[in-house]
């Protein structure tokens, strides 16, 4: 087998107190994620509902699973039952579905507002001002089964170093503004969700609370 056991514990000695690490484990066999529990990881990213849903009924129940794509409104409902975070919220539509299927589970499901900084086209999330709207609106306060928990961002996927560092900058930058005008007395808002294989060390420099790894631990993905 790939050396999960290695390659977990290599990661985790780089990280400081107080910074999580996510385990994306999308298109990994459950073997690789099963040899990462066994060396204690309980968080686990996946993207696709279908494969998280396989995974979530074959593996240990303890499983912390964090979905971590693009979400569409009408897959939210086979995750409602039992996802721990959804990381990518990108608009108060998925917010309100969310807060609709938490409500049927009797749940309160923990999310993270998505930003898009990054200069590539093809990245999803919130604009700066886009995320002010929405929180500056009345209407997610009134949703109680979703509770907002901090942000999440991807970098551009370049080699330019202060670009990355720029990016993730401006994102710990505003997560401070979004958290003293809408979340000074929420304690549960204080997660900054950025940094990857590539760059979470980077990330780490730059305020992140929960870095998402997933080659640098599982190796190439097995699709």
């Amino acid at each position: 087998m790939f050396d999960v056991k290695g390659r977990l514990h290599k990661i985790l000695d780089t990280l400081p107190q107080g910074v999580r690490l996510v385990a994306i484990s999308k298109y990994h066999p459950n073997e690789y994620i099963e040899a990462a529990y066994a060396e204690g990881q309980r968080v686990f990213g996946e993207s696709h509902e279908q494969e998280l849903r396989q995974k979530h009924e074959a593996l240990p129940k303890d499983i912390e699973w964090h979905f971590i794509g693009h979400l569409q409104t009408n897959k939210v409902k086979y995750i409602a039952p039992y996802v721990s975070m959804i990381e990518a919220v990108d608009s108060l539509k998925l917010l309100k579905e969310i807060n609709r299927q938490a409500e049927k589970q009797g749940r309160v499901i923990r999310v993270l507002l998505e930003l898009h900084i990054a200069e590539e086209s093809t990245k999803y999330g919130l604009t700066l001002d886009a995320c002010r709207e929405l929180l500056d609106g009345p209407e997610w306060r009134e949703l109680k089964n979703v509770k907002i928990c901090g942000l999440m961002m991807m970098a551009s996927f370049v080699d330019d170093k202060e670009q990355i560092r720029r990016e993730m900058q401006t994102a710990l930058d505003f997560f401070h503004e979004v958290k003293e005008k809408y979340f000074a007395s929420d304690p549960d808002f204080c997660e900054r969700s950025w940094g990857m294989s590539d760059d979470y060390r980077i990330a780490v420099e730059t305020g992140s609370t929960m870095v998402r790894i997933g080659t640098s631990i599982f190796g190439p993905r097995v699709y």
